[in-house]
């Protein structure tokens, strides 16, 4: 790493220091309005508090990192051209693609790190906080227990009917119905049980009953009965899993791009509406992460433009483009999600429209 890198990258990492720092001030300032009350009431433990603003934050990081880098990359070029030192460094026959590779380096480092909260952890520590807030008042969450869960696999042509469930320790359920049908759709047995386990990779059913259908779906007599004696029985050919269950009943916006294709894949029976909604909502997740690195391609251009012309004129310009951005993001997922067009060109058009933009500003500016 040369002199020159890590002098460019020290003078863009403090604003972007100072610009993320004041974006989730603002954002935790606001919750503690919201919430100081319940937290002066219940007293959670420093952990606790700072595990449920690190969820309540994450999802929102996907804005707040671009915008960071858009007034973090602004400033850096303007002080850096206010000195007069990236005149000096071209002078001394230094590209202006190396001056400003430090930016790139950072705006890919942030569009990997957006991508991975994104998958690995926003989804379940927002939802987590959710819950902490809203259902345990900031209390320690010692249950979490579901009634009258419901779950469905339609790729098996299986229904599961829960009366209780704890999401905290979801390997054990009470009151279970299993409905198997036929693939036209006819009823072809039941299984109904006290409780069901989840060990060794596969489901325990305890005191299982049956009830098994004729075509028509009308009840006929066990055919095997000596079955019925069995106390305890597994069910290696019950595939779905308790995260599966779980994750039916959990809310489409704490999915992950895993969790997303794997609903779609276990319900192949939703209409073509539904489908092209979520089918954009995956693309658009693995979209989001690259505009840490559009909006820092079209912010070096502008941010030079602050030296040459007036500052005013290059901030309003970057503003521009950034709400434009996200702006076409808005009205391409209206149109995609009504089916009014591809959800793969709803997803990346602004994308790829904005990257073919920033480079052909950022060529003018070389």
């Amino acid at each position: 790493m040369s002199i020159l890198f890590r002098y460019v990258l020290k003078e863009f990492l403090v604003p972007l220091f100072y610009c993320l720092t004041g974006f989730l001030g603002i954002y935790i300032i606001f919750e503690l309005f919201n919430s100081s009350n319940r937290i002066i009431e219940n007293k959670p433990s420093f952990l606790q508090v700072a595990g449920f603003f690190m969820g309540y934050i994450s999802p929102y990081l996907q804005w707040i990192i671009p915008a960071a880098l858009l007034l973090a990359t602004l400033y850096t070029l303007w002080n850096l051209c206010r000195h007069s030192e990236i005149t000096a460094m071209r002078a001394s026959g230094i590209g202006f693609n190396v001056i400003v590779s430090p930016l790139f380096a950072t705006a890919i480092f942030m569009m990997f790190l957006v991508a991975g909260i994104n998958e690995f952890y926003a989804p379940h520590a927002a939802e987590k906080a959710t819950a902490f807030r809203n259902k345990a008042r900031f209390k320690e969450i010692t249950s979490d227990v579901r009634k009258n869960v419901p779950y469905y696999n339609w790729a098996e042509n299986r229904v599961w009917r829960i009366n209780k469930m704890d999401n905290t320790k979801p390997d054990v359920l009470e009151g279970v119905l299993i409905s198997f049908d036929r693939p036209d759709g006819s009823s072809a047995y039941d299984i109904t049980c006290r409780k069901a386990e989840y060990l060794d990779g596969m489901w325990w059913l305890f005191y299982p009953q049956y009830q098994y259908f004729d075509e028509f779906s009308n009840p006929i007599v066990n055919p095997t009965p000596e079955l019925s004696s069995l106390v305890i029985r597994a069910f290696p050919e019950i595939t779905e899993s308790p995260e599966d269950i779980i994750l039916m009943n959990t809310s489409w916006e704490y999915y992950s791009i895993h969790d997303m294709l794997s609903y779609l894949k276990n319900n192949p029976k939703l209409d073509k509406d539904e489908v092209a909604s979520r089918r954009y909502d995956i693309h658009s997740k693995m979209a989001i992460p690259f505009s840490c690195l559009i909006i820092t391609l079209f912010a070096i251009p502008a941010g030079v433009a602050t030296s040459r012309q007036s500052v005013f004129k290059g901030v309003i310009f970057a503003i521009s483009m950034f709400l434009g951005f996200y702006a076409a993001n808005m009205a391409f997922m209206i149109l995609a999600k009504n089916a009014l067009m591809p959800v793969v060109l709803g997803a990346w058009l602004p994308n790829l429209l904005f990257f073919v933009a920033g480079l052909i500003l950022f060529h003018r500016q070389r």
